[in-house]
């Protein structure tokens, strides 16, 4: 698949996460760390898949990654836990939409000063960094969310379908 159209489709999946939290959301454990899980995995094939990956790549990879999850637990700590109909709701905040841009302005820099430094762009690949991301904040949304002592809500019947 041509490196653009996975960028494309990356980006409007995660629109649609902050959408979606934007509004508020049934809180469902699957759906939490389902995205972070799905884009770590297409990120480790992209890698694997990489014809050379040097000492430097795999520097710039553990700096953005540690950045990358930091950041995604911050977030989550901007977030907003609530009970409704007997189960856990997520809502985003301004705080949280604002991570959200700071992130992307950090891992940009990363990129920036990796490649500069030498690293294979290929090497860092965007599936990847928002999958550390997503899962920071997943954790954290995870343990918070243990902490209240509400159930996490049940899987739709249909992804297309809202409670």
């Amino acid at each position: 698949m041509k490196t653009w159209l996975v960028i494309a489709l990356v980006v409007a999946a995660v629109i649609a996460i902050v959408v979606r939290r934007l509004r508020g959301e049934p809180l469902v454990a699957r759906e939490v760390f389902g995205a972070p899980v799905i884009l770590l995995a297409i990120g480790v094939y992209g890698l694997v898949k990489l014809e050379i990956f040097t000492f430097a790549d795999g520097l710039w990879l553990v700096v953005g990654s540690v950045v990358g999850c930091g950041l995604g637990a911050v977030r989550a700590t901007t977030t907003k836990l609530f009970e409704r109909d007997g189960v856990l709701w997520l809502r985003y905040t301004g705080w949280t939409f604002g991570v959200w841009v700071l992130s992307l302005l950090v891992n940009f820099g990363i990129g920036f000063l990796a490649t500069s430094a030498g690293a294979h762009p290929d090497a860092r690949p965007v599936t990847l960094s928002i999958g550390i991301s997503l899962l920071g904040e997943a954790l954290v949304i995870g343990k918070r969310a243990k902490t209240t002592g509400l159930p996490f809500a049940p899987p739709s019947e249909s992804l297309l379908s809202r409670r």
